[in-house]
């Protein structure tokens, strides 16, 4: 199929590269020319694990293009996708202004039949919205289609080729059709293509993001309980996470989410109940819950130093949300540096990928400074606070650490290390929802 994709943020590139892979014709379409440009030189934009690979096969075999012309890029296409920013409002509400401004710049393109996919995660709604305006006026009509994304970052490549479900919000039987075969390729077992209404395809979205967010949430709290009565959080872990009703994933207990999706996914749910004057008590609940999270590891450093922080200096281990991406939207990094600053400390960070992202949003704060190393973070350093857990972080050279620090101290808000390892090596450890490990120096 000929595809347009209008936007190459993280889901529009990911959407256009994995398109063009499956052997469609992809165009990908972004304002920034300089973005447009080093594209075009085959320079991926994000750091995304296994994404360059596929990229720059696809530009090599002629199936993924870019450019800065919309018109150009929708004339010919079967299929045009949106994935386009929908940031949150000052009330926590979608910003829509992005996907509104490119519906209404399609009004007065489109002279043919084609499928339009809102692919970014918009409110349920926005697809008779979109509908409204491309076909107001229109020379043709034409379907649009609520396809919500479910990309993983650190994962995004086969969470698009491989995925578990593919939902299609469409009352056209004729669009119905056309993206069942665009997704045929990508999925094992036809019945992994849900098909539903518009509205319901919203909501999906929003609901699963959600729903996971309150997963989290709720192992957190278990976690901090665990704490005051002498449980293990693993442990519990293990004894839920064994019921298929209730399954493993998001159970590990931590210093909360962050990322794109779940902070503005529950927020926007919230936002939704709100205008239709429903209280939707649990998912305010799952959003206090996170940002109480994040204080945590702050809480129990405070403790440690009997609340004086001034003049510590302190190594931080990881930026990113998560690992495996430089993503810092929302990361309980920002809180503990944030935090840690004004309660008058020093803190030097390392992180694999996201170092230059913190760095910008922190260009005059000299109280912040970066190592190039994990281990060089850790030199002369009051204590070791972990906010992700990167692979690199969770086999360490114990002797190392210890020789670094001027204290062997450690707030692990990951727990990444095993209880009696940390006390065969004679650190001061704290982690979420378990013993600690050692003696207040």
């Amino acid at each position: 199929m000929k595809i347009a994709v209008v936007g190459t943020g993280y889901v529009g590139l990911v959407t256009g590269t994995c398109l063009a892979e499956a052997g469609n014709d992809v165009i990908c379409v972004d304002v920034d020319e300089a973005k447009v440009d080093k594209m075009k030189q085959g320079q991926v934009p994000i750091y995304e694990p296994g994404l360059d690979t596929v990229f720059e096969r696809n530009i090599a075999e002629n199936r993924l293009e870019f450019t800065t012309d919309l018109a150009s890029a929708v004339k010919d296409a079967e299929v045009i996708f949106l994935a386009l920013p929908t940031p949150p409002n000052g009330d926590g509400s979608a910003d829509l202004s992005y996907v509104m401004g490119v519906a209404d710049d399609l009004n007065k393109l489109l002279d043919h039949y084609c499928v339009v996919v809102d692919k970014s995660t918009v409110p349920v709604g926005t697809a008779a919205k979109v509908t409204e305006a491309i076909n107001k006026n229109a020379k043709v009509q034409v379907d649009v289609v609520s396809n919500p994304e479910f990309l993983r970052e650190g994962f995004a490549v086969s969470d698009f080729m491989k995925p578990d479900r593919v939902i299609i919000g469409s009352s056209s039987t004729k669009a119905q059709a056309i993206m069942g075969e665009l997704y045929t390729s990508f999925v094992d077992d036809p019945s992994q293509i849900v098909f539903m209404d518009e509205r319901s395809a919203e909501m999906t979205k929003y609901a699963a993001n959600s729903f996971l967010a309150t997963k989290i949430s709720f192992m957190n709290e278990i976690a901090n309980l665990c704490e005051l009565v002498g449980a293990d959080v693993d442990a519990v872990r293990l004894g839920i996470g064994s019921d298929d009703r209730i399954g493993k994933r998001f159970l590990f207990a931590g210093i909360g989410y962050g990322g794109s999706c779940f902070p503005k996914d529950v927020t926007a749910l919230s936002n939704t109940a709100e205008a239709n004057d429903y209280d939707f008590k649990i998912v305010k609940a799952v959003t206090d819950v996170n940002e109480r999270q994040k204080q945590t590891i702050i809480n129990k450093t405070k403790a440690y130093y009997d609340g004086q922080l001034k003049g510590k200096k302190f190594a931080l281990w990881g930026l990113a949300f998560k690992p495996d991406t430089d993503d810092i939207r929302e990361a309980p990094s920002l809180t503990i540096i944030d935090e840690l600053i004004k309660a008058g400390a020093e803190v030097v960070a390392y992180d694999p990928e996201a170092t230059d992202n913190v760095r910008k949003r922190y260009a005059d704060q000299s109280a912040l400074s970066f190592a190039d190393d994990m281990y060089k973070a850790l030199d002369g350093a009051d204590a070791l606070l972990i906010a992700t857990e990167w692979s690199e972080f969770r086999t360490p050279d114990y002797a190392k650490i210890k020789q670094a620090l001027k204290a062997p101290v450690i707030f692990d808000g990951r727990n990444l290390y095993n209880l009696d390892t940390m006390k065969k090596t004679g650190f001061y450890y704290q982690s979420v929802g378990r013993a600690t490990v050692g003696q207040k120096g």
